[in-house]
């Protein structure tokens, strides 16, 4: 009996050896998972607030656009000002030239977008739901906007400005964005189970440049027309309405606005979804 009882306590003593192994091992585990959430936290938050030009490529990037700037205003004699070093730095970034980006009349088509009631989904669902949610967004935005060869000019939070050569192609990534945030694919777990609805606005217009980024009255309409979009819905200008003529983009008239900050009365119409 005595033998009987020290073979269980002998056998207790192993599995309890075993099971404590384990429990550290978990622990590794998530504290590694921890870690890599912790990084990819900062990761996150570096790429969403950029801080300023830290390498010879971006500032090479920056001083050719500026070049830009002065040929719209000074004629071709300004792009003498842009050394060759600075035009073979740029040409090796991946940012894209304004000059080429611009229409052959010197327009821009000008697209914003945000998450309609960020603030209180981030509030529901927690920080670290929210963040995964943002990246799932992030990619859907970038790779609609890339198809079409738009650049992002700048984002933050959940929110994106992005130009476009044409208007007819910010409008078509726009009807893709919202397609595939109305529908996420399989492989969108985080989106499928936490939907968000995204307003965008588009205007088309001559803009100013400079480090980087754009200014000017078509700048701000732009912004307004956004403003004035539900989630779900893409909000365009009249004379982004007007360049849609002849394409298989139809839109609907919502209505007359009066935008802040900007002389007149605008009508504004909404992208209709293809059937």
């Amino acid at each position: 009996m005595t033998l009987v009882l020290g073979v269980v306590c002998v056998a207790l003593l192993c599995c309890c050896a075993v099971l404590a192994w384990r429990l550290a091992l978990l622990r590794q585990s998530l504290d590694l998972a921890r870690r890599r959430i912790e990084v990819l936290e900062q990761d996150l938050d570096a790429a969403l607030r950029p801080g300023p030009p830290t390498s010879s490529a971006e500032r090479a990037v920056r001083r050719v656009i500026r070049t830009a700037s002065r040929v719209r205003e000074h004629g071709i004699g300004g792009m003498v000002q842009t050394t060759i070093d600075d035009l073979a730095s740029w040409a090796s970034n991946e940012r894209a030239d304004i000059l080429n980006m611009a229409a052959a009349d010197g327009t821009l088509t000008l697209f914003f977008s945000d998450i309609e009631g960020s603030t209180e989904l981030n509030e529901r669902l927690g920080d670290k739901v929210w963040l995964k949610v943002l990246v799932a967004h992030d990619r859907v935005v970038r790779t609609r906007v890339e198809q079409q060869r738009g650049q992002v000019v700048k984002s933050a939070g959940d929110g994106f400005m992005v130009a476009f050569r044409d208007a007819e192609a910010a409008c078509r990534a726009a009807l893709a964005i919202q397609r595939d945030l109305r529908r996420p694919r399989a492989d969108s777990g985080v989106l499928r189970k936490h939907r968000v609805q995204v307003r965008i606005g588009i205007h088309t217009g001559q803009v100013v440049a400079r480090d980087g980024d754009y200014f000017g009255r078509n700048v701000a309409m732009a912004a307004r027309v956004a403003d004035l979009a539900h989630g779900g819905d893409t909000y365009v200008s009249e004379p982004v309405a007007d360049l849609l003529d002849g394409t298989d983009i139809e839109v609907e008239p919502v209505a007359t606005y009066e935008l802040k900050g900007l002389v007149g009365e605008h009508p504004v119409s909404r992208l209709v979804e293809p059937s």
